[in-house]
């Protein structure tokens, strides 16, 4: 269609009103019409003022004539393309003379009645001062971008929402990532857990407009796993309305300074440890001999507190007489500060008690100096030289030494490590803990008897004595359990070698009196300063390490690594709660549905333990069952589990709608003594008929024994069926289901996954199947998902189903809603 103008300025063109030309002369925009030739056939007013021309002579001149072709080579392109019937733009510099603008410019072919390009609208926009303006702009962001990415501390942008916006290389070197990797991260993601909280609490702070900024100290996470130490400023940028657009951090690693304030204080400990452990009296004053402290055993021997005695002078204190004329004796520390050196008591001398009484007491005192000589304090050390003192050291040394082995027992190990741990950092080594642990210890004393079982425990504690040299120490830790500390290493493969041989001595060991004995141990290790700075927690690791050992296999060692402490920990605060959550109502059972696998009615239910609070899972059965089977709460959780089942059964019974049940059993519940008469009490209890229970027992539990075999049978004699849960997974061979009472298996969900589609799951599993029923053994298929895997497994003969495509589980209101709904068909 042709164009429709809208005034006319040509004569060869109509156009409208005088109003429109008004208004299109009047934009500050150039408006032209092309013709097919790159003619111009309309032009409006504001040509005049960028060209210098009238609209009127532009009429009919080719557009390279009027533009120039430095113009047309910038723009032409983009004009080009709309003669070819799309519609374009060009944004570029553009030149009138000298003079150099930048231009915004619209190009829009006009089609005729065939269809056919017959020329184009024009429209450009002068955007040089928009372009000096964003010139401007990315110049400050480039300064400010350049500062930011260049700086020497950390620097990120945050998004109100937690997610990293920009972060500069600074901050990418501190934590190990790339700046990608962490551009995909949150707050959360990096920020030690027990630092969280307080971090978010400030970040909502700024949000809210409670503060402007906040600096805290806190720990960041390493890409390799590590806590990073950081000294962190934020501030808030908002938008013009006031809303937060994101947050300026500032990030400085401040790991040296932790380190030191942390070695400082361990010297300290170090200091206060080894004034309280040793058997000397210590008193420490300042340089006017005012008293600042006593350790307990000056404590006892002056009968002063601490306390008490900070501030006073040290002859009221530590009053001395001489013991053949009773007068007084100089106090040495005044004549050691005077005379900048160590003074010993002459002769004998005693000391005379708050109440009154004298112990005889030998002595040294010296000055404290400071790191630069400046004598800053002194020091007494005494000790009492009666008789008496002999008998109170062997108590003493009784107390702090294990009397099987002779070894250093737990309560002095802390102090032993600390010392350890400081010899290290001094010499800037590693040290490490091996925590040993025999296996199967309990064996040896139920095969041998209890003196053979310490002959035992005194030759490995020999045996290991062997292997160290030095300083090394070795500490019983009570049982069977044993500590070595190794307080200086070149390097962590050290105590890996260490292993090695002490692996080694011990299976070789052998103990007079104990025949045919094999002696394996377990052991954890954990390393200074890599894994830990203090005792306690090193020796924690330890032990942590030493249950992954155990974990893996016997007969072996692991090094700690943080993956296990947030595991451990994790077990940790989930026993912790597991321990409240029957009192508190938290569990209870859903039942999931088992149908016929010919007519899809429900013939019965799983129990399956679930953990809420207030709606919501706390954790799953996957997380929290192990840690109740290890820290032995699954034993009253398991009873629980029981008789609410059979409670449930028995409702449900009452109502007409008899079901069998079936419940898992723990092997911890399982191979109690009293199993077989909890499960009695709870059916009598509950008045269920034997015959709705079903206990789902795994392979490892049935072929756990004799003792089990008989077992198993008392419970079939009681009428309670047995299923062999997650078949396949474990020790059982379809050859030994004949020797035991099972009534069902039930086809373990590895299994049915993958079924249809893979054949050799799919021969082996019909080859279960048909093996089973050979032995008429129900089978149950768990974890069916699709319509597929339910055909297949029908097909092949399994009777039973269960799995999400028939039902989740869900509470027992739920289901009993399920069981009135569709009482005698299918689902």
């Amino acid at each position: 269609m042709r164009p429709h103008m809208p005034a006319e300025i040509s004569p060869s063109l109509p156009f409208g009103p005088d109003w429109a030309v008004r208004v299109l002369d009047g934009t500050p925009v150039l408006l032209a019409y092309l013709d097919i030739e790159q003619r111009f056939r309309y032009a409006n007013e504001t040509h005049r003022t960028w060209l210098g021309v009238d609209p009127v002579d532009l009429i009919g001149r080719h557009v390279i004539e009027v533009i120039g072709r430095r113009n047309y080579r910038r723009a032409g392109p983009a004009l080009e393309k709309a003669y070819a019937g799309h519609m374009t733009s060009y944004e570029g510099e553009l030149f009138s003379g000298d003079e150099s603008r930048f231009a915004h410019g619209n190009f829009q072919p006009d089609f005729d009645e065939a269809g056919q390009v017959c020329g184009v609208f024009t429209a450009l926009v002068d955007i040089t001062g928009r372009r000096t303006l964003e010139l401007q702009l990315h110049e400050s962001e480039q300064r400010f971008f350049g500062a930011f990415q260049h700086a020497a501390i950390g620097m990120a942008l945050t998004h109100p929402d937690g997610h990293f916006i920009r972060v500069n290389a600074a901050v990418c070197q501190m934590l190990g990532y790339r700046e990608d990797e962490l551009l995909k991260l949150n707050i959360a993601d990096i920020t030690h857990p027990d630092d969280l909280a307080g971090d978010l609490a400030l970040l909502a702070q700024l949000s809210t407009g409670e503060r402007d900024s906040y600096q805290l100290e806190k720990r960041n996470f390493h890409k390799d796993g590590h806590a990073v130490d950081i000294q962190l400023s934020v501030s808030l940028v908002r938008d013009a309305n006031g809303a937060p657009l994101y947050f300026v951090s500032q990030a400085q690693d401040i790991s040296q300074r932790k380190a030191f304030e942390e070695a400082l204080h361990r010297e300290r400990e170090l200091a206060e440890v080894t004034l309280r452990s040793i058997g000397d009296a210590v008193i420490t004053t300042d340089t006017h001999l005012r008293v600042t402290s006593l350790n307990p055993i000056a404590e006892a021997m002056t009968g002063w507190s601490t306390s008490e005695a900070q501030g006073r002078a040290i002859e009221e204190i530590f009053q001395l007489f001489d013991a053949q004329h009773n007068e007084t004796v100089t106090n040495p520390l005044r004549t050691a500060i005077e005379r900048n050196t160590i003074v010993d008591l002459a002769g004998k001398t005693l000391l005379r008690h708050r109440h009154g009484f004298d112990t005889p007491v030998e002595d040294s005192s010296a000055p404290i100096h400071d790191h630069a000589g400046n004598v800053i304090g002194g020091v007494l050390v005494f000790h009492d030289v009666s008789e008496t003192r002999s008998l109170a050291l062997k108590m003493i040394h009784l107390t702090q030494h294990d009397t099987l082995t002779g070894l250093p027992n737990r309560s002095q190990l802390h102090s032993h490590v600390e010392q350890a741990l400081a010899t290290a950092a001094r010499r800037q080594q590693h040290a490490a803990l091996l925590h040993i642990d025999i296996d199967n210890f309990k064996q040896v004393n139920e095969l041998y008897g209890q003196a053979d079982g310490d002959r035992v425990l005194r030759a490995l504690a020999a045996e290991i004595r062997l292997t160290l040299s030095g300083d090394e120490l070795l500490s019983r830790y009570g049982g069977d359990e044993f500590v070595v500390v190794l307080p200086h290493l070149d390097s962590v493969g050290e105590a890996a070698s260490r292993c090695q041989i002490l692996l080694t001595h011990c299976e070789q060991l052998r103990v007079v009196g104990v025949p045919e004995l094999s002696l394996r141990v377990s052991i954890g290790i954990s390393v200074y300063p890599d894994d830990a700075s203090e005792p306690e927690t090193l020796l924690q690791h330890a032990e942590t390490a030493l249950v992954a050992a155990k974990a893996q296999g016997a007969h072996g060692y692991r090094f700690f690594t943080a993956s296990m402490n947030e595991r451990a920990l994790a077990k940790r605060r989930i026993e912790a709660a597991l321990r409240q959550a029957l009192s508190r109502h938290e569990l209870s059972l859903h039942y999931q549905p088992k149908v016929d696998a010919e007519t899809g009615s429900i013939v019965g239910a799983e129990a399956l333990l679930r953990w809420h609070v207030e709606g919501i899972e706390l954790h799953t059965p996957d997380q929290f069952i192990p840690i109740a089977e290890d820290s032995g709460l699954i034993l009253p959780i398991g009873a629980w589990v029981l008789r609410q089942a059979c409670r449930q059964a028995r409702a449900w019974q009452r109502a007409g709608r008899a079901i069998p049940i079936s419940v898992n059993v723990s092997p911890v519940q399982f191979q109690h003594a009293d199993f077989y008469t909890w499960l009695d009490d709870v059916l009598n209890e509950s008045g269920l008929d034997a015959g709705l229970l079903e206990l789902e027992l795994t392979e490892r539990m049935v072929m756990s024994g004799d003792a089990t075999t008989g077992l198993l049978r008392r419970i079939k004699q009681r009428g309670v069926r047995l299923s062999l849960d997650d078949f396949g997974t474990g020790y059982c061979s379809l050859s030994y289901l004949k020797h035991f009472p099972i009534d069902a298996l039930k086809i373990d969900r590895a299994f049915v996954r993958d079924l249809p589609n893979d054949h050799d799951t799919a021969m082996i599993t019909r080859a279960i199947i048909a093996m089973a029923r050979s032995l008429h053994k129900e089978v149950i298929a768990e974890g069916v998902e699709t319509f597929e895997q339910g055909e297949f497994l029908r097909t092949a003969g399994c009777s039973q189903m269960q799995g999400f495509f028939y039902g989740m589980p869900m509470p027992a209101a739920d289901f009993g809603k399920l069981l009135d709904m569709a009482p005698d068909s299918a689902l």
